[in-house]
């Protein structure tokens, strides 16, 4: 009976162990960039928390956001069209947010789920999403797109030119 008693707590101990999910921090050398009909360019500044193991992505966690005043199209005059209200608004919503809520596995990689809140709209979005070890530096790197209507930015026609395609290559350090 103790032996059995002993078997029953470690089966109940064991279901409690989490698995240790690492903590990355955000390195030199991002690359945020966008293409879209009416603009591309990219983004320069971010910041964020990013919790991820690759045996775990159930248990991965991203919070991201970029700086709005960071965007760069090449021409200035086109940066601060972008930074009024007519299309970012950068004054009044300065920054682009993406909190994660779920991560899974896919053929090729991963797909983390969660809401993408920008000027002030938050929408759920599913963003494919690599990560390679591979190298000097750890890196998640994805595309996917945005459709800028459904956040109010600019003209909408219901075409493909609503659509903005992002590209996005994130070294990573582990967290210490």
């Amino acid at each position: 009976m103790k032996k059995f008693l002993t078997l029953v707590s470690l089966l109940i101990m064991s279901a409690y162990v989490s698995v240790s999910v690492k903590e990355w921090q955000i390195a030199d050398g991002y690359k945020i960039r966008f293409d879209g009909k009416y603009a591309h360019g990219t983004f320069n500044k971010m910041a964020g928390k990013i919790r991820f193991e690759p045996a775990h992505p159930e248990q991965a966690q991203f919070e991201v956001s970029v700086d709005v005043a960071s965007i760069d199209t090449g021409i200035e005059l086109k940066n601060k069209h972008a930074r009024s209200d007519k299309w970012f608004d950068a004054e009044q919503f300065p920054r682009i947010n993406f909190l994660s809520k779920s991560v899974s596995r896919t053929d090729t990689g991963f797909v983390v789920r969660g809401e993408l809140e920008l000027k002030g709209i938050k929408k759920e979005i599913a963003i494919p999403f690599g990560f390679t070890t591979s190298g000097s530096q750890p890196l998640f790197y994805g595309k996917f797109k945005v459709n800028r209507g459904d956040f109010g930015i600019g003209k909408v026609n219901g075409k493909e030119s609503d659509s903005t395609a992002v590209e996005v290559s994130v070294p990573v350090l582990a967290f210490k």
